[in-house]
């Protein structure tokens, strides 16, 4: 016996109220860390432990325990004590330290939830029984990483390892029929028939019972398929034999018309070889004409060589001639160059008398016209002095223009001061768009914020999305105030806590309407779910408002735990919606704690009573046991927001909503005053106008008196320095007369000069000539030559055309022969290099190209021209064309059919041969599985029996199938009788009570006793809800059966003492 201790535990009431005799010769040493007494104990028998018990388990940081270390014994071994107290843990250690997964124990689906709270690290260790030696696993837990470290006899290793070495030993934590722990005792029931056989022949069966159910299910599902593929096979074998038959004779007919159309493929076969024959004979005549054409070509061009060499010597002298020719051209050239000089000089003295005299006829000109503007300009003095004498006095304009200039003034100051007020209004109006601007810039990125909740709306709930926006525009059909779906109603105050939100109110009321009237619900509902067919949720606010409900607990008394709010303050939302969420999920009690709640939640559970909390990362919902008034603590980790967490406030934008209401009033004002300031302005413009008109016209008559005698004088000015102006035309025209003079004489010595040049040019135009006329002799004999070789080599080109004509005539038939050949050895399946075997030759006949054709032997028979072979063809493909209707693909799927019937007859023997071979393996291993099966269910139900027969009930164990030959659907069943007025029922989880269940699964567990092979089993507070009497039965049963000698390990934990005198008979109590 072992007794577990926490560091700050006592001794539990249950020790200090029936202390047991110590007997220090039967005791197992344990170890512990405690400062508490040690509890009570009954300590072990010696008697021999079964191949896999545990001989040991200790724990450290382990769920209540700081250090503890149990010594069980090697058969029954019972763990009492109140609830709370640790029995509990004990089992989950078992389970863990034989890696069992944590789910299986319903309580938490993380390894790290069973460390103790406020350590980083946790360990168990399962020493279990072995002869060769004992195996002992320790399972290291980091809660940090939530990771198992696992050794075997302190060294490293796997899990699977582990696995492998607890497998071994036929321990099997996951097997409700071997470890049965608390959360799980309800499970046995609703366990089938089918999963009940399994978990048995898993648990008592030799090891190759199970492998032999799994290897008959294996053979009749593959026996099964086996004979749904004969009977298909066989079926379709048959079908394809009548189909075949249906057939035949269009196959025959379609095989006469294949010889018709064989012998059209032998003619057209043929046919390109005769048409090669025909194109080689015209190819070598053809060749022939070409090589007679060519010889001539050669001696037509030895005929041309002598004029060849005369028309060069000719080109020799004329070349000769012409740089004679070319030497005289260049000597007139320079002459004519000469001449040309002379005659430039004379004509530019020619130019210098024009100009001369042009000079003249200017000066001429000149002084004619300068008289002519003194007179003009006399004439004009006299006009102007004239008009100033008519000139009135304007001495009496200079008050009028005063007055004019006071009020322009006047004016101007008028319209500067307009201007400045319109410049001041202007940038009113300016500062006020900006304020406007920035306003609805504000109001469009709060807006943008409600698109994105109602967008994630849309994406996840579009039926919803469809409804929101129907009820916008039909609001005038309610009566009452209609919100929207509370995740868009809903705004955070801080989006870091949506998360808490999110995870109390369920997603089908976040996405729900809320209503004040219930009518208003209705006709909702109506339109929305029944006409336009959306899924929608909606509910009705409470009729009595629960918004402003204060909650049972002030937060001031929370604080000191960790708590900063209540969910209600975590968020805004309408009236109605807020009343709902109150009334319905209680927001108003639901407290909202931080990571120091969570680090004394042991402490907050028991001292605050709340029902649900919240911390930092997790939802904890507090419950009360029914039977054992026991507190119970679920927590899970809460869920990422999704929806909640774009942020809105409302209130500013209320607040920017009217703000920009003011603005546009204040626009509409200074717009007002701007259209009258520019009237008033636009008066004052024209006004401006009309006295600036008025005084220029006032200056302009003041001014002219004086504008006349300043003319006045300004002309006399000019008059003078004309008439000082004076030119000497009469010694002008002397000078003149002089320089001409003086040019004639320089004209009359180059004329001279240019008759000499003229004479020498003129002499060697004579001795060019004579040369022109020898060269046109030596030309025309050359032309004569020439017109002699053009004609020789006319009929040399006409020749060589006719070469080139025959040659290309010749490549052209060469190619085309190839062709042909190709085609023809196509036609016969022949290589390009190949050759036929001479049986199958009729003649080789040589082919251009050095290779040697070879048509096939059968040609013999057939025509030899093209006309005869022509002639066969059409008669051979009228007689084809009188098969009709005839099909290919027929006779294509009739020989398919031909070898698919032989192929699935050869398959359906191999099949039938399989499937008798699977029947004798079936009947082989059923008889190895089912006869040892029976024996063991007779055993249970023996032992089934009596265990119920002694408790004044019934029950039986039984086979049950509903065919023999499904081997999947055998399973055990269960029926038990309470009552003698009753019959016996099939044991489930709706028809007995809950202590029938306990007692029926707790006697069904003891007949596995005796015929179990596992090591150990372990059944945790199965009598909660028993009866007193069928628990002491039930126990007296437990104690007689485990006590036995040779019977395997059993662990029977309750919270009750059920000692009932009979503790002698216990190898080991424990007392938590």
């Amino acid at each position: 016996m072992a007794t577990p201790s926490r560091k700050t535990s006592t001794p539990g009431p249950l020790a200090s109220k029936r202390p047991l005799p110590r007997d220090p010769s039967s005791e197992v040493p344990s170890k512990r860390k405690s400062s508490a007494p040690p509890a009570p104990r009954l300590l072990q028998s010696s008697g021999p432990f079964v191949e896999g018990s545990i001989v040991r388990i200790a724990m450290e940081n382990f769920l209540t325990y700081d250090v503890c270390e149990v010594a069980p014994g090697p058969h029954l071994n019972m763990i009492i004590g109140a609830n709370g107290t640790g029995k509990s843990s004990i089992v989950c250690a078992i389970c863990l330290g034989l890696a069992g997964k944590p789910a299986f124990m319903g309580r938490a689906d993380k390894v790290g939830f069973f460390v103790k709270r406020g350590c980083s690290k946790g360990m168990v260790e399962i020493e279990l029984f072995r002869t060769s030696g004992n195996l002992v696993i320790t399972r290291e837990i980091d809660v940090a990483k939530n990771q198992s470290f696992w050794f075997i006899n302190k060294k490293s290793t796997t899990q699977k390892v582990v696995e492998e070495q607890v497998a071994a030993l036929n321990i099997q934590v996951g097997n409700l029929c071997q470890f049965l722990p608390q959360d799980k005792v309800g499970e046995f029931a609703k366990l089938s028939k089918i999963e009940l056989l399994e978990a048995t022949e898993k648990s008592i069966g030799p090891p190759e019972m199970h492998r032999y159910h799994c290897e008959l299910k294996n053979f009749r599902e593959k026996e099964k398929q086996l004979e749904t593929s004969c009977k298909e096979k066989t079926e379709y074998l048959e079908k394809m034999i009548q189909r075949n038959e249906r057939y035949k004779q269009d196959v025959e007919r379609f095989y006469e018309r294949k010889r018709h159309l064989d012998l059209i493929e032998m003619l057209e076969a043929k046919r390109p070889w005769v048409e090669y024959e025909n194109v080689r004979q015209e190819y070598e005549e053809v060749k022939l004409a070409r090589d007679r054409v060519k010889e001539e070509v050669r001696k037509l061009k030895e005929g041309q060589i002598p004029m060849t060499l005369r028309i060069e010597e000719i080109e020799k002298q004329r070349h000769n001639l012409e740089a004679r020719i070319k030497e005289k051209a260049m000597d007139i050239k320079e002459t004519s160059q000469k001449c040309k000089q002379r005659q430039d000089v004379i004509e530019r003295k020619d130019k210098h008398i024009e100009e001369l005299q042009q000079a003249l006829t200017v000066k001429r000109n000149e002084e004619h016209d300068r008289q002519r503007r003194i007179s003009n300009t006399r004439k004009m003095i006299e006009d102007l002095q004239n008009e100033l004498k008519t000139t009135e006095n304007c001495e009496n304009l200079q008050p009028q223009i005063d007055a004019i200039t006071n009020d322009l003034r006047r004016v101007q100051d008028e319209k500067a001061l307009c201007e400045g007020e319109i410049i001041d209004k202007r940038r009113e109006k300016e500062t006020l768009e900006k304020e406007k601007k920035n306003v609805e810039e504000h109001i469009v990125r709060f807006d943008n914020l409600m698109n994105q909740k109602e967008d994630k709306l849309r994406q996840r709930y579009r039926d919803t999305y469809d409804a929101v926006l129907w009820l916008r525009n039909n609001r005038n059909k309610f009566k009452q105030r209609v919100c929207e779906p509370i995740m868009l109603t809903i705004n955070m105050k801080d989006n870091k806590n949506a998360k808490y939100v999110e995870n109390h109110i369920p997603l089908n009321d976040l996405r729900a309407f809320v209503f004040e009237s219930q009518e208003d619900m209705e006709v909702f509902l109506r339109e929305v779910r029944d006409n336009k067919k959306l899924r929608v949720n909606a509910v009705v606010a409470p009729r009595v408002s629960h918004a402003d409900r204060a909650p049972s607990r002030s937060l001031n008394e929370l604080k000191p735990y960790g708590f900063f709010s209540y969910l209600r303050e975590l968020f805004d939302a309408p009236d109605p919606v807020m009343s709902y969420l109150c009334c319905q999920y209680h927001i108003h009690e639901v407290p909202v704690g931080t990571e120091r709640t969570r680090e004394r939640i042991e402490r907050v559970i028991q001292e605050t009573r709340l029902k649900q909390i919240y911390t930092a990362e997790e939802k904890y919902v507090v419950k009360t046991s029914f039977y054992s008034n026991k507190v119970i603590s679920i927590n899970t980790s809460l869920k990422v927001a999704q929806f909640l967490t774009v942020t809105v406030d409302l209130e500013q934008r209320r607040h920017l909503e009217e703000q920009l209401k003011e603005i546009n009033k204040k626009l509409q004002a200074v717009e007002s005053d701007l259209i009258a300031l520019h009237e008033t302005n636009k008066r004052l413009e024209h006004k401006d106008n009309e006295l600036r008109q008025k005084k220029k016209e006032l200056l302009e008559r003041k001014t002219k008196k004086r504008q006349l005698e300043q003319k006045i004088s300004s002309k006399l000015g000019s008059l003078k320095l004309m008439e000082q102006d004076t030119c000497n035309l009469e010694e002008e025209e002397r000078k003149a007369s002089a320089k001409i003079k003086e040019i004639h004489v320089q004209k009359a010595k180059l004329v001279t000069e240019l008759t000499d040049l003229i004479k020498s040019c003129t002499s060697l135009h004579i001795k060019k000539v004579d040369l022109i006329l020898q060269n046109t002799t030596v030309i025309s004999e050359k032309n004569k030559l020439e017109s002699d070789y053009m004609a020789a080599s006319s009929q040399l080109r006409v020749t060589e055309q006719h070469f080139i004509e025959l040659d290309e005539n010749r490549q052209r038939l060469l190619q085309k022969c190839k062709e042909l050949m190709k085609r023809a050895r196509q036609v016969c399946n022949l290589g390009a290099e190949q050759t036929v075997p001479q049986e199958y030759q009729t003649q080789v006949p040589t082919i251009p190209n050095g290779h040697n054709s070879s048509p096939p032997m059968a040609f013999q028979d057939l025509p030899n021209t093209l006309d005869e072979i022509d002639a066969l063809l059409t008669e051979e493909r009228s007689r084809a064309s009188c098969f009709t209707g005839l099909n290919p693909t027929v006779v294509e799927e009739y020989t398919k059919r031909e070898e698919e019937i032989e192929q699935l007859t050869e398959e359906l023997k191999i099949k039938k041969v399989e499937l008798d071979q699977y029947r004798e393996s079936i009947s082989q291993v059923k008889e190895r599985w089912l006869n040892p099966l029976k024996e063991l269910v007779e055993k249970i139900n023996e032992k089934f029996s009596s265990f119920f027969s002694s408790m004044q009930c019934a029950g039986e164990v039984d086979l049950h199938t509903e065919n023999e030959e499904d081997y999947d659907k055998y399973g055990i069943r269960i029926r038990v009788k309470f009552r003698s007025s009753t019959q016996l029922h099939e044991l489930t989880p709706h028809h007995q009570s809950g202590g029938e269940r306990s007692v029926s699964t707790m006697l069904y567990l003891m007949a596995l006793q005796e015929l179990n092979r596992c090591p150990f089993r372990v059944v945790d507070e199965i009598n909660q809800g028993m009866d007193p009497i069928n628990e002491r039965r039930v126990f007296e049963m437990v104690v007689n059966t485990a006590c036995k000698e040779n019977t395997s390990q059993y662990f029977f934990i309750t919270p009750k003492q059920m000692l009932y005198g009979i503790a002698k008979s216990v190898n080991t109590l424990l007392f938590t």
